[in-house]
């Protein structure tokens, strides 16, 4: 009998552990396709700046942060910089990423 208690309350850890780590790792990857999301909205802002492709550079970046299932929170240009952030949900959670594109300095 005490091997069977044993034997449960292994199972039962292991479960657990697998869903913390499960959670975990999709934390992870919603923080990353967000900030992918980010740079390139950055990088489409930045290039609209700069004459390279037509268009708004906030309007540019808000398209291509609505096509990777983000949305835009803040848009700004200094010059030929752009400064993006995009936010997203994890569950009952709003989750945010800012990236900045532009020339070198």
């Amino acid at each position: 009998m005490a091997g069977t208690t044993l034997a449960v309350g292994i199972v039962a850890g292991c479960a657990t552990l697998m869903i913390g780590l499960a959670a975990v790792s999709a934390a992870a990857l919603t923080g990353q396709r967000l900030a992918g999301a980010a740079d390139a909205a950055a990088l489409a802002a930045a290039d609209a700046a700069s004459g390279a492709v037509s268009g708004e550079s906030c309007r540019r970046a808000g398209e291509i942060a609505s096509a990777s299932g983000a949305s835009i929170t803040a848009c700004e240009l200094d010059g030929l910089i752009a400064t993006v952030s995009v936010s997203g949900v994890f569950g009952a959670l709003t989750v945010t990423a800012s990236a900045r594109a532009g020339p070198p300095p």
